[in-house]
């Protein structure tokens, strides 16, 4: 694949607040890559210096080939759609559209034939002359990316672009999203907190925290070998279960921290004694006995939430326990849990959490 957005080494300071460090990143012609990570990570700082709305302090930023780190916005050929829609109120739909292709003194009958295609594409048919205040939000998000792609930039950046949506139209416009990438063969950089939308639409997942780049890869990758306890806790919902344990004399267990519970088998061989910090995903633990009888936890229960699909049950432990269930849970004062070896995660307990080979 042809690199379309190179970032080699990029660092940020805001007087003496590092706000990206030493950041690199490559994002492939056509690939969908997600910037995920808490609040102040550094997610929207990145790719408002992609799009050079901010100034790095050094490093080197390459779009399709040329090096636009110096570059001003306008000369760098990249549309973005923000949270806030920023489109001009006093336009019609139609007028916020073309206002790209109207500055560039483009025929009327060049624009006439990109608002039919784009109104196609978006399902604007019919909003053309509306203002911004008569349209719902999934609508005005509509025309923000409509005034992006008719601009045919060489990256589209999404700021956050769903935040302002209520639950059952964020997940509506996420696939409308996604469904227009593919469609445009584009490369996207997408910016949320919301790791669920990072999952679900991206190709490629880069996780931050305090402006530095914790892991990057394929979705199910970060879900399947995250890097450290941090990555292994955002990426996942509910979130993994962590508890402290020691490994035992023989170097294959684990005795986890919680009263009256077994040793658990891991499959592999540690140090002796050693302190590790067990990972559990509340969605890999079995409700009901395990074929392996050894692998099975008995914790009591604090509460039920059922979603219909699903149950979640908080275990009244320390540190807590969740459990994700794909069936309905009786209620019931203790739960009985299998545990399937191969599922099993160890981290080391300092603050790194590094991933411990098994």
């Amino acid at each position: 694949m042809t690199c379309q957005i190179s970032l080699d080494r990029i660092n940020k300071y805001y007087g003496a607040y590092h706000a990206l460090r030493d950041v690199s990143l490559q994002i492939d012609q056509g690939q969908f890559v997600a910037l995920v990570g808490p609040s102040g990570c550094g997610k929207s700082t990145l790719l408002r210096t992609i799009a050079g709305l901010e100034g790095i302090t050094d490093g080197t930023i390459t779009i399709a080939g040329e090096d636009v780190t110096h570059l001003a916005p306008r000369a760098r050929d990249l549309a973005m759609v923000f949270q806030s829609y920023a489109l001009y109120p006093h336009m019609t739909v139609r007028r916020n559209l073309t206002y790209s292709m109207r500055l560039k003194r483009r025929t009327r009958a060049e624009i006439d034939h990109a608002v039919t295609e784009i109104t196609r594409i978006t399902g604007l048919e019919g909003l053309l002359e509306r203002y911004p205040r008569e349209l719902s939000g999934g609508q005005r998000q509509r025309v923000a990316m409509g005034r992006a792609i008719i601009r045919d930039p060489k990256a589209f950046l999404f700021d956050e672009p769903l935040s302002n949506l209520d639950a059952a139209l964020r997940v509506h416009m996420r696939a409308e999203i996604r469904k227009l990438h593919n469609r445009l063969g584009a490369t996207s950089v997408y910016v949320t907190h919301d790791q669920i939308e990072a999952m679900t639409m991206a190709d490629h997942v880069v996780v931050l925290r305090a402006g530095r780049v914790e892991q990057q890869g394929a979705p199910l990758d970060l879900y399947d070998r995250p890097v450290n306890r941090f990555v292994a806790g955002f990426i996942g919902s509910p979130a993994m279960n962590f508890i402290p344990a020691t490994v035992t004399p023989d170097g294959g267990h684990v005795s986890l921290e919680l009263p009256g519970q077994p040793v658990l088998r891991f499959g592999g061989r540690r140090p002796a004694g050693e302190a590790v910090m067990v990972g559990l995903r509340p969605e890999h633990l079995q409700t009901g006995p395990s074929p392996d009888a050894a692998n099975r936890l008995t914790l009591p229960v604090a509460m039920i939430e059922r979603t219909g699909a699903q149950s979640y049950v908080v275990c009244d432990t320390v540190p807590e326990v969740m459990v994700s269930a794909p069936v309905r849970v009786e209620d019931t004062d203790e739960i009985v849990l299998g545990i399937d070896p191969a599922q099993l995660h160890l981290f080391a307990p300092d603050e790194a959490g590094l991933r411990l080979d098994i």
